[in-house]
């Protein structure tokens, strides 16, 4: 298959505005009259501090970025240094921090739309909470259904918010006072000692520089541009928070700054102070802050959705989630249940934790922290462990940056209310108890540094590479092929066939025997018959012929009352990448995988390949395709077969006009790694030309239909009478796809 390239379309000055978009939310319109009642008018420190961490961790994501530009961000960093154990914590720390920010900023929408629109509260919920879920599910469906900012909307996003700053600070700058940004307790009421807790506070504001490191592939000049890009957007918000929060409380003292719409209070204030007593203008001049906070709000918190989507893909891709969680949308190409789950979260987290915004901030924070000083860690092992590693930027003064930024981070996690502290706790031990549980058996990535003190176990104490090997996953190389066996005259062909496609994938055979019994006869009677030694010879069977592939084969028997079901529950059970099995009734002549009933109610678990006959030669391979999902199936096994049997395979498709047909036909095979293929057009009936080439072949490998039910019905499947009357043998490849009722019924449109 060929590599799509991404086009390099992106400028250093689009770089920065997704960054700058990212950042400039709810932090600068929400938090400085909260965090101005925690440090008092010195909190102008606290965002400048802030920003210094924020930029030593930008050093050391710059470096990672131009290094490995890959979606992901931080977790994909750790996953790759420190392996699964480590990148379970920080994939969970990304995304539940994304989706304590996401209901952080939709907290701060509600905060200004309530200024704008009276909203009514409801029982146990206050109106800028109800604004917040209004707004939180708003963007749950704009992500759900795949509207997407483009470069140049975020451009102009970020234009129009600079530009209403600009026009604050101008104001507030003929408005500033000394006197009232001191108050009559100095700069300092609380003691130099509350500049680190608030600092805790507003760090929330920084989020959002990494997300310019993931999209590296389009920029040009990457290893330039990216680090330009990251260091200099934390620079410009950095500046940029000090200069407003300082005019902020030299316009409205700091006892008396909103703490739901700052902004807003002292651009009232500021603009008539400014350009003298004209009517109407501090309305205007709120209503026009308020306009930009909730673009700021909207942006951030979509954005915010948008990228745990993504971190949901990379740990789907290891194996470290079910890619349930990942399913694409038929009609939106979105995926969908990512965004439900964590369009739940954030809604939860507003609803439980919306009255005390201080914690949706600082739970945020937390679980990002620790996501950087992993990430920073990540970087030393790379440097120190990876041969092949090499950015095209590195940090200065190496490795006392990332040390810095790995124990900055940590240390400023300590300056967090305990709440906070806790929450995160519970996320890293959720992270820790899924990888034993769920993601140690399935994800086969391991770690530069695992492999690193296995490589050095001599130098290296042995605690330590025992700690290691201790937490290593144990998912095994590339996907897992279960071949369903039940008669020993398809074993062999079955096996083969499973083995053929695990070699070609690197993956291994799971070979499982399910015993039906019949419902009279109890289970634990059933396996004190003979059938257990039967079915011990079938996979001994199954063992010697995956032999000849070189592949690693698990075997196991189970005794059920519910046959082709149990097939399915234990692919589930198995974390199958595809199921083999023999033809076990008159369904597949349907040309489906599942029997009538399961057409209507279920989805398949997994890829599932259906063998008719009981020899399986893949010398001369047919695959006859007009396009569709399955049909890529189809051709991923033949590319599979090619490579490990040497088959020779012809590519079929049947058209009216052989210009087209052959053309459709040679994108098709370039698109799926088969262009090396013969290419045969035929045309008039479709089911004529299909048995016609079939008798120049030893298999044939066909996708299954995509007619619904009672369509069949009322017009017979072609796939009827090419199984029966083609001599060759069949495989009818089936790709999961959720279906509503109307399609399982009728077909697609």
């Amino acid at each position: 298959m060929s590599d799509t390239e991404l086009a390099k379309d992106l400028g250093l000055v689009s770089a920065m505005t997704i960054g700058i978009g990212t950042m400039i939310g709810a932090g600068i319109f929400v938090l400085p009259g909260v965090a101005a009642q925690e440090a008092g008018p010195i909190v102008v420190a606290s965002f400048v501090i802030g920003g210094l961490i924020a930029m030593v961790n930008a050093l050391s994501v710059s470096e990672l970025g131009t290094a490995m530009p890959r979606a992901g961000g931080g977790y994909y960093y750790v996953n790759r240094a420190l392996g699964p154990v480590f990148g379970s914590i920080a994939g969970m720390g990304d995304w539940m921090g994304l989706a304590f920010a996401s209901a952080f900023y939709c907290i701060g929408f509600g905060q200004y739309l309530t200024t704008l629109v009276p909203i009514p509260g409801v029982p146990f919920l206050n109106e800028i909470q109800i604004g917040a879920l209004l707004a939180g599910m708003a963007f749950v469906g704009v992500n759900y259904v795949g509207a997407k900012e483009t470069g140049g909307i975020q451009t102009v996003i970020v234009t129009l918010l600079l530009g209403i700053l600009t026009a604050f600070a101008v104001a507030g700058w003929f408005s500033f006072d000394y006197a009232t940004l001191a108050g009559s307790d100095g700069l300092a009421p609380f003691g130099t000692g509350a500049i680190l807790p608030g600092t805790a506070l507003v760090f929330v504001s920084f989020l959002g520089y990494a997300k310019i490191a993931t999209v590296a592939e389009e920029l040009k000049d990457p290893g330039r541009n990216l680090p330009i890009a990251i260091i200099g957007s934390v620079a410009i918000v950095t500046v940029l928070y000090a200069i407003l929060v300082t005019l902020m409380l030299g316009v409205v003292s700091w006892p008396e700054l909103s703490q739901d719409a700052p902004v807003a209070q002292a651009a009232q204030l500021a603009f008539p102070a400014s350009i003298g007593p004209v009517g109407g203008v501090a309305a205007a001049a709120a209503t026009i802050m308020t306009l930009g906070a909730l673009l700021a709000t909207a942006s951030s918190a979509n954005a915010s959705i948008l990228a745990s989507a993504r971190i949901n893909f990379a740990m789907g891709r290891d194996k470290i989630v079910t890619n349930w969680l990942n399913e694409i949308h038929p009609n939106y190409a979105t995926p969908y249940r990512s965004i439900l789950v964590t369009g739940a979260v954030i809604v939860v987290f507003i609803a439980l934790l919306g009255r005390d915004i201080e914690i949706l901030a600082k739970a945020a924070s937390v679980l990002h922290l620790i996501v950087y000083a992993l990430m920073n860690v990540a970087l030393i092992v790379f440097r120190e462990a990876d041969p092949e590693y090499d950015p095209e930027f590195t940090v200065p003064f190496y490795p006392v940056t990332p040390i810095a930024g790995a124990l900055l981070s940590l240390g400023l996690v300590a300056f967090m209310d305990e709440i906070e502290i806790a929450l995160s706790g519970v996320f890293v031990v959720v992270a820790l108890g899924w990888y034993a549980v769920y993601a140690r058996t399935r994800t086969p990535q391991e770690g530069v540094l695992s492999s690193y003190l296995r490589d050095e176990e001599t130098n290296v104490p042995g605690p330590v590479v025992d700690a290691a090997d201790a937490v290593a996953p144990n998912g095994g190389e590339g996907p897992t092929i279960m071949v369903a066996l039940s008669n020993p005259r398809t074993e062999g062909a079955l096996v083969t066939l499973a083995g053929a496609l695990a070699a070609a994938q690197g993956g291994r055979v799971v070979a499982t025997h399910v015993i039906t019994v019949p419902d009279q006869t109890p289970l634990d009677a059933a396996s004190e018959q003979p059938v257990e030694a039967e079915s011990e010879r079938l996979l001994a069977d199954a063992k010697r012929d995956a032999e000849s592939f070189d592949v690693p084969i698990e075997t196991r028997s189970i005794l059920s009352h519910r046959g082709l079901h149990e097939v399915f529950d234990a692919a589930t059970e198995s974390g199958a990448d595809t199921l083999v099995m023999g033809y076990g009734g008159n369904h597949l002549a349907a040309g489906r995988a599942e029997g009538t009933l399961d057409e209507l109610a279920h989805d398949l678990p997994c890829d599932v390949l259906v063998l008719d006959g009981e020899t399986f030669d893949p010398e001369r391979v047919l695959i006859p395709t007009a396009g569709g999902i399955s049909s890529d199936l189809s051709a991923a096994v033949g590319a599979a077969l090619r490579e490990t049997t040497g088959a020779a395979v012809t590519l079929l498709h049947v058209a009216d006009d052989e210009t087209e047909g052959r053309a459709f036909l040679t994108e098709w095979a370039g698109e799926h790694d088969l262009g090396d293929a013969a290419l045969r057009v035929e045309s008039g009936d479709v089911e004529t030309a299909i048995e016609r080439a079939a008798k120049d072949h030893t298999l044939m490998v066909v996708g299954a239909t995509e007619r619904g039910l009672l369509s069949r019905l009322v017009r017979d499947s072609l796939l009827v009478d090419v199984i029966d009357d083609v001599e060759t043998s069949v495989l009818l490849a089936e790709r999961p796809r959720t279906r509503s009722l109307r399609e399982r019924l009728f077909g697609r449109r």
